[in-house]
């Protein structure tokens, strides 16, 4: 393999160059799928790595906001090792890498060695598909989409949510005051919100769902399962592919989804670099 790396700062330009790469596989590219389209439509700074073998793109780096960490496609060993040597060549500074566990896994003890520095595994993630959703049919609520008088609710949401996922550096009044208009927030109410779950832009056929959280008080109560159920429902309809994230380490959530018929496609892991 002759591999080359190539940087941009502009995410058009990467969409142009590796879209073919990541629409070949959309589900386990989803996430930097949705993110550079996001950024196409709504410029955020950006570092952005393509890998190509002659004219063949094998691998993407995405990192932004700059002070997020990198996120990769699946690579083999043979490609991460010169992508982790470009980014540490050019001083690139990232503070953690989060992508399907061998790449990631690799890419964090290539940049240990690099860095000279400890890098630190914090979080697993499976990633889940959903063909046929089984709906909880008991759960006493119904579903309805978020309004701008839930903001205030909503921007603690999601301020505890990222706050759960170890993302301090996000703006929570930002994303909701977009999403809301959008109608991607969604939420199970029962004499109010009790639970919450957003859905992507679809991309390439494929809508993720996330920013799943129910406040403590309201958890065990089947909220959460119902609100996703319903909204992996919605999503069905629209003729989408539906998937999601979630912690290997919270056993409740991971048995949910399997429960309403969401199945692992693959795992993940986030790294910490110190």
């Amino acid at each position: 393999m002759a591999i080359e790396i190539s940087f941009s700062d502009d995410a058009s330009t990467v969409l142009d160059k590796a879209g073919g790469f990541l629409n070949s596989k959309p589900v386990h590219h989803n996430l930097i799928l949705t993110l550079l389209h996001a950024r196409v439509a709504r410029f955020e700074p950006g570092c952005y790595w393509v890998a190509t073998d002659g004219n063949a793109v094998v691998g993407v780096v995405f990192q932004s906001p700059l002070s997020f960490r990198a996120v990769v496609t699946p690579m083999v060993p043979e490609v991460v090792l010169p992508v982790v040597d470009a980014i540490s060549d050019a001083g690139v500074k990232l503070p953690g890498v989060v992508g399907d566990a061998a790449t990631a896994a690799y890419f964090a003890g290539q940049w240990a060695e690099r860095q000279k520095s400890a890098v630190v595994p914090f979080m697993g993630q499976r990633l889940y598909e959903v063909d046929k959703v089984e709906e909880p049919t008991t759960i006493e609520g119904h579903f309805r989409k978020a309004v701008l008088d839930d903001r205030e609710r909503l921007v603690d949401w999601v301020r505890r949510f990222y706050t759960d996922m170890d993302v301090e550096e996000i703006d929570a009044e930002d994303i909701v005051d977009r999403r809301v208009p959008a109608g991607q927030i969604w939420l199970w109410d029962r004499a109010g919100p009790v639970s919450m779950a957003a859905r992507t832009v679809p991309v390439e056929g494929v809508t993720r769902v996330q920013l799943v959280y129910t406040p403590p008080e309201n958890r065990k109560r089947g909220y959460a399962s119902v609100c996703v159920a319903s909204l992996s429902n919605q999503i069905r309809d629209d003729g989408q592919r539906c998937i999601l994230y979630t912690d290997l380490g919270n056993p409740i959530s991971n048995s949910v989804y399997r429960r309403i018929g969401y199945y692992a496609v693959a795992e993940a892991i986030q790294y910490r670099f110190e």
